[in-house]
């Protein structure tokens, strides 16, 4: 099932592999950003946080999944959320992944 991806604010869709294969605990995320449950969803291989409120917060996640071996376009891709309000997005993982 796709997940939607807010507006006015930034989200990260994330390869679940890739997040579970880094070690990244949810706990943290969750701590650092203010996430509630229906900011931190999972469906089948892909996760999506969001939207995000503090800026500063998400570039320091942005450089911390970087440092825990994440790569950007491959592993993780962010949205800016700029978009209108009457434009709904939504992402679903396309197949397996490739590693």
């Amino acid at each position: 099932m796709p997940l939607e991806l807010p507006a006015n604010n930034p989200s990260l869709v994330i390869r679940r592999p890739a997040f579970e294969r880094a070690g990244i605990e949810r706990a943290a995320i969750d701590e650092r950003l203010g996430l509630t449950d229906q900011e931190f969803r999972v469906e089948g291989d892909l996760i999506v946080l969001g939207p995000i409120l503090n800026e500063a917060a998400f570039h320091e996640l942005l450089e911390d999944f970087e440092t825990a071996g994440l790569v950007h376009f491959e592993d993780f891709f962010d949205f800016s959320g700029n978009w209108p309000e009457w434009l709904a997005l939504y992402a679903r993982g396309a197949g397996a992944s490739p590693r």
